[in-house]
């Protein structure tokens, strides 16, 4: 079975901050945050800019697309700072992050790549490092249920 109970629960080895995909993890999950908080002009009012940008994406209507893409991204969050169901959230956020990189090249074409030009270096970097954490979890997630035995034992859930 790919998802169990166990992959639900938070466990403090989950921020032992001596493991670097710990680290790398809690950040990927943390700075969608502040990114979320940019899709509203003050709270429960949606960014008229973003609105724009989907709406020159082709997402029609714009504002559902917008609470679509925050749901997306707080549960992404959520699940990748307390490391719950990580190798699905961090799938789910590279996901995310080629959905965005894709809405710029719609948007404005190649017309640059560095982040401060609104080009698409932050969210690749963003993606492949959602990637990673996504690698490494799937890797621990397999190690232990190969090591578990085949006495149907419950089975040490992956960071």
């Amino acid at each position: 079975m790919f998802v169990s109970r166990d992959d639900f629960r938070i466990k403090a080895e989950n921020f032992d901050l001596g493991k670097p995909e710990n680290i790398l993890r809690i950040i990927c999950g943390l700075f969608y945050f502040p990114h979320i908080a940019g899709k509203f002009a003050s709270f429960g009012v949606l960014n008229p800019a973003t609105l724009k940008f989907f709406a020159a994406a082709g997402m029609s209507p714009p504002e559902v697309w917008v609470c679509f893409a925050a749901i997306a991204e707080l549960a992404a969050a959520v699940a990748l700072t307390l490391g719950i169901c990580t190798r699905f959230a961090a799938l789910g956020s590279a996901a995310l992050m080629a959905v965005a990189v894709y809405s710029l090249q719609v948007v404005k074409g190649f017309s640059g790549w560095t982040w401060n030009t609104g080009g698409y270096e932050y969210p690749v970097f963003w993606g492949i490092c959602s990637l990673v954490v996504a690698l490494h979890a799937w890797k621990a997630w397999a190690a232990a249920r190969k090591a578990a035995p085949a006495t149907g034992a419950r089975l040490a859930p992956a960071a």
